[in-house]
């Protein structure tokens, strides 16, 4: 099975052209993918509504998206009906896969004065994988504050972590006539964390590298995917600023223990160019 995440910056590329199809062809052989920065009602990209869009371009798979941020942007009386426009800021995940829940899990965060702040959050599914359901997490963290970060991972790893104990969205269905629901205890949690390998906010994530050991595969610490399979460069990055200046390691995907011995193959595609990140792909055997 092969998943991608892929922070899509409102549609628009390096060269700052609004172009999801570029950015759809890029992630056209993924079987579940995870996106961040889909907006609506956003001016950059002429208030696009990316939710229905990325649904257009992927008509056969499943969609899910969730909101962390939602505001109020204009609204105006049309046939005698309140019609607004907002705007939304948040994750996305499309699926080969029937989705059989999600939840929006909005993560800590607290107000700054004199730099951008958005409502961040971690879009969780349930998906019927060929393998048995498990557990896929569209994750955007803050970018300014480390200080956020680790806060955001603490209650991301709660959740992911202790998501048996809590049963997900619904237990004890049947007494909406839906049948009930699996709980997976494995996952893999995809996105853009604004970290870089060895960062404090890293090592809250995966856990201390011991000088002999490493780090094995542990209950309570996802594996870094790229890093356990020893694929990432020296060099590698997966953004790039807009005066091609700086390049960063910030976009990861991480799984639970259960799924290390899985894992296939792991990279970041440098090549594509429908935003200012870049994709992560990750390939799992089924079982």
């Amino acid at each position: 099975m092969k998943f991608v995440s892929y922070n899509i910056q409102y549609g628009i590329g390096q060269d700052g052209r609004f172009d999801p199809a570029r950015i759809a062809e890029s992630m056209r052989d993924a079987d579940v993918i995870a996106l961040q920065e889909v907006t609506r009602g956003y001016s950059r990209n002429d208030y696009a509504d990316l939710v229905e869009i990325m649904s257009a371009l992927f008509p056969d798979y499943f969609a899910a998206f969730g909101p962390a941020c939602d505001v109020l942007v204009d609204h105006q009386i049309v046939d005698g009906r309140l019609r607004e426009r907002r705007f939304q800021f948040g994750n996305m995940v499309l699926s080969r896969y029937p989705i059989r829940a999600s939840r929006n899990l909005l993560l800590p965060r607290k107000r700054t004065f004199d730099k951008l702040n958005l409502q961040r959050g971690a879009l969780e599914t349930v998906i019927d994988a060929p393998g048995g359901a498990l557990r896929v997490y569209s994750v955007h963290l803050d970018h300014v504050s480390p200080d956020e970060r680790l806060a955001q991972i603490d209650f991301l790893k709660d959740r992911a972590c202790h998501y048996v104990d809590e049963g997900g969205p619904l237990t004890g269905a049947i007494e909406f006539a839906i049948s009930d629901l699996p709980v997976p205890a494995d996952f893999l949690i995809m996105g853009d964390f604004n970290m870089e390998p060895e960062s404090p906010e890293y090592i809250a994530m995966v856990g201390r590298n011991d000088a002999y050991y490493g780090r094995a595969p542990r209950a309570g610490y996802p594996t870094d995917a790229e890093a356990h399979l020893r694929s990432r460069p020296s060099d590698g990055y997966s953004w790039i600023s807009e005066d091609q200046s700086r390049r960063m390691h910030l976009d990861y995907c991480f799984v639970s223990g259960g799924l290390v011995h899985r894992l296939k193959a792991c990279r970041v595609d440098n090549s594509a160019d429908g935003s200012d990140h870049f994709p992560v792909w990750v390939e799992i055997a089924e079982t």
